[in-house]
């Protein structure tokens, strides 16, 4: 079965409310097995605190909310739920493994960090200072053909940051792929400040709000070669 949350119509959902209903390809009403399982993962002690206090950072994220009707209020940024969720985890020492290309906004926000106490283990991407053409990468297929170029090297970035028995990391613009090896390769938890996104200022939901205006042709455009989508642009495609 394919399940896809994301296509609910229902209203009230049996996800949010105990009266709700769902889908016939609901995974609330048809994965009990999963749900059974991940409530056992829960109920171990240190899994269950994260779990806790994960959620009442949530909760903390919003202000007035004895309120009522409440209305959403949200009032923190991200790197201040990050600053406070390792607080309330007793974490100190962080670790930060960022994109190169975000150097200065990895140094803003390592001083933020320690301002707040935390021991900040930063490592960039480009550490090792790897040719490209040692996992096979052509120079034609190069940022800057003809020229030394390193290789993103995110499982280093992860074993370093193991070497130094982090309690808790941040990633910090990783590009699409190069994010899901420090992920595999990573021990201790790890959160999100921002993604790489190159043509929106690191803010990828902007190509999604304007899926429906400015980026109307993610829904139909077939990506390719700069060859190729300069071929389909003059033929108005």
């Amino acid at each position: 079965m394919i399940f896809s949350c994301a296509k609910c119509k229902v209203v009230r959902k049996i996800c949010r409310t105990p009266e709700g209903k769902g889908p016939q390809n609901c995974p609330t009403v048809n994965e009990q097995a999963a749900v059974d399982e991940a409530m056992s993962e829960y109920g171990s002690p240190d899994i269950m605190e994260f779990a806790r206090m994960a959620s009442v950072q949530e909760g903390e994220c919003y202000a007035n909310r004895d309120q009522k009707p409440y209305v959403l209020h949200p009032v923190k940024p991200r790197i201040v739920e990050i600053i406070e969720f390792a607080q309330k985890m007793d974490y100190r020492k962080l670790g930060l493994a960022f994109c190169g290309g975000l150097t200065n906004e990895a140094g803003i926000v390592v001083g933020i960090l320690e301002k707040h106490d935390f021991q900040v283990v930063n490592v960039s991407c480009k550490v090792g200072g790897v040719a490209k053409e040692k996992i096979g990468v052509k120079d034609s297929e190069k940022i800057n053909i003809g020229s030394h170029e390193s290789m993103c090297n995110p499982i280093g970035q992860a074993l370093i940051l193991n070497r130094a028995e982090t309690d808790f990391n941040v990633l910090l613009g990783l590009c699409v792929g190069h994010d899901s090896l420090f992920l595999k390769y990573i021990q201790a938890p790890t959160t999100v400040l921002a993604v790489k996104d190159r043509v929106t200022a690191h803010n990828p939901l902007a190509a999604i709000y304007t899926a429906n205006s400015y980026y109307a042709r993610l829904k139909g455009l077939a990506f390719g070669s700069d060859e190729e989508m300069k071929a389909r642009l003059i033929a108005g495609k």
